[in-house]
């Protein structure tokens, strides 16, 4: 039986990789899939090597309008192999660990946060530990209503290591997000959503279709607008009032100059003279 998490046949590939699926449907969503089953997709530095690759290749790609990131199997992603980092990566001195953070944290937030493309989180079952970073980096996030998350580093002996904390301070109340990293309690998809940690969540089995419908809702919207307004809001939150509002009107503008199908122009014309748009009642029409 098929997993609701991997790609649908007659997807088309974007590459070959051992550690992660990447296709393209025909609506332009790329589903995007961490695919170490056997490990609860924990990310390893192969992995995270192919991500780096993988985003490359879907920021380039016009075809692809937005990413899905999800898990094979029974699970979205169980944080870091902790094997592989903390004793073969150890064992390999300072340098071995610089690289391999920075590595990780490229595509995990870095790169993520900041994507050319909407992003959506799948949530699909375990989510542990370093899971939190993309999932947080994600502009949305839809879980299963019984998916499992948890912060288990304290109860290995070790704080949670690289921004996850950071993550969750960006999404979730502190009374709740210190509470789950002192106990390594754990706290399912609902209690995610309750908590904001993600948008939404469903019972598992409509998981994949309401992701697919929110996916082609969000590709349907002009790329460049969508760039420019998820970005200013992610940038603009650390700064100051005054410098916000001067980096907001910059990005309009350049958003306004950049855009190839001239959204502005069409949408302002629909809704003040043809009166064919409402705001609100969906997107203007394209020529």
């Amino acid at each position: 039986m098929t997993s609701m998490s991997e790609p649908n046949k007659g997807n088309l590939s974007l590459g070959e990789w051992s550690t992660v699926l990447a296709e393209v449907d025909g609506d332009g969503i790329a589903w995007v899939t961490l695919n170490r089953p056997e490990k609860r997709n924990a990310m390893n530095p192969k992995l995270n090597e192919e991500m780096i690759e993988v985003l490359d290749v879907i920021e380039c790609d016009d075809s692809v309008k937005v990413l899905v990131l999800t898990g094979a199997g029974e699970s979205f992603c169980a944080g870091m192999d902790l094997k592989e980092y903390f004793r073969e990566i150890d064992a390999g001195g300072p340098i071995a660990r610089i690289r391999s953070r920075r590595t990780s944290n490229e595509w995990q937030y870095r790169r993520l946060m900041f994507f050319a493309k909407p992003t959506i989180a799948m949530v699909n079952g375990w989510c542990f530990g370093g899971a939190f970073t993309p999932l947080v980096a994600c502009d949305l996030a839809i879980a299963a209503d019984d998916a499992i998350f948890g912060l288990s580093e304290v109860n290995w002996g070790i704080p949670p290591g690289s921004v996850v904390s950071r993550s969750l301070a960006e999404m979730i109340p502190a009374r709740d997000a210190i509470y789950y990293i002192m106990t390594g309690k754990t706290f399912t998809g609902a209690q995610a959503a309750a908590m904001r940690l993600v948008n939404e969540a469903v019972p598992r089995e409509e998981l994949r279709e309401r992701t697919a419908e929110l996916a082609k809702h969000v590709a349907m919207m002009n790329r460049t607008v969508l760039e420019a307004a998820k970005t200013g809001f992610k940038r603009a939150r650390s700064m100051q009032w005054e410098t916000s509002e001067e980096y907001l009107y910059a990005k309009l503008d350049q958003s306004i100059a950049n855009d190839p199908e001239h959204g502005r122009e069409q949408g302002m014309s629909q809704f003040l003279d043809d009166k064919t748009f409402k705001p609100g009642l969906g997107a203007y029409k394209r020529d």
